[in-house]
């Protein structure tokens, strides 16, 4: 996977690059994560990107020539020999809410561009000509686009094959293929401050494990997100672990 940041803020990334298992994927190879600047694409020599708003108002709104210039640097850079062209997504309060289901299939695109937006916002002019898809983190506001565009770019590595040590891994995370929320987990000491590990999970007996952690999901979503658990299609053996 090829994907290319356009942000004011590259060194931000780093901490995708240098840490963790997002520094592990690239250092693999699984994909190549480049930033471009717009300021690099600014024609005065204040490398202005933004300017006032038409019609008044506070703020300041990034402007159209240094981002699209941007944008077509990023496309320029990228291999797309015998591939589809790459996805512009812009990161904004005002887009569909990052959900599991759009990670996963973002994670088979070849190559993303993901926008950062910062100041008041971009020019609307942009949005319509370069961008494909909006996508936000939820009903609020942060000071921009990058922090976004890292928790977007951290979901979708989890999901490239190989990224992580053990590929079990992802599949069994919450929300993974079902709205539904992870079991607890408990590792050594078996007692801690008086609290034991469940029995059940010192067993040895996988299946009686299997059906513990499933009711366990069950139970944990019904409680925390009803929201959630209202979506789920329920299978004959969850109903009798709820039941339980």
């Amino acid at each position: 996977m090829q994907v290319n940041v356009i942000t004011l803020f590259p060194d931000m990334f780093k901490a995708l690059s240098a840490s963790g298992i997002t520094a592990r994927a690239i250092a693999q190879g699984l994909l190549s994560l480049e930033t471009v600047n717009p300021r690099d694409f600014a024609e005065d020599r204040h490398q202005s990107v933004d300017d006032r708003p038409y019609g008044g108002g506070p703020g300041m709104v990034m402007t159209v020539p240094p981002l699209s210039k941007a944008i077509g640097a990023a496309k320029s850079s990228m291999d797309l020999v015998n591939k589809a062209a790459p996805k512009v997504i812009y990161m904004s309060p005002q887009g569909k809410p990052i959900n599991q289901k759009r990670i996963n299939e973002l994670a088979q695109q070849d190559s993303l561009i993901v926008l950062c937006g910062r100041y008041e916002g971009i020019d609307e002019r942009l949005i319509d000509a370069e961008v494909d898809e909006e996508l936000s983190l939820g009903d609020y506001v942060i000071s921009g686009g990058e922090l976004a565009a890292m928790v977007l770019l951290d979901a979708m590595i989890r999901q490239l094959p190989g990224a992580l040590g053990d590929n079990e891994s992802a599949n069994q995370d919450s929300f993974a293929s079902r709205p539904l929320l992870d079991c607890p987990h408990y590792s050594r000491p078996e007692k801690v401050a008086g609290h034991q590990v469940p029995g059940v999970l010192l067993s040895g007996d996988h299946e009686a494990i299997r059906r513990w952690r499933l009711k366990q999901s069950l139970l944990r979503t019904r409680e925390r997100r009803p929201d959630l658990f209202m979506q789920l299609q329920l299978s004959h053996e969850e109903l009798a672990l709820l039941d339980e």
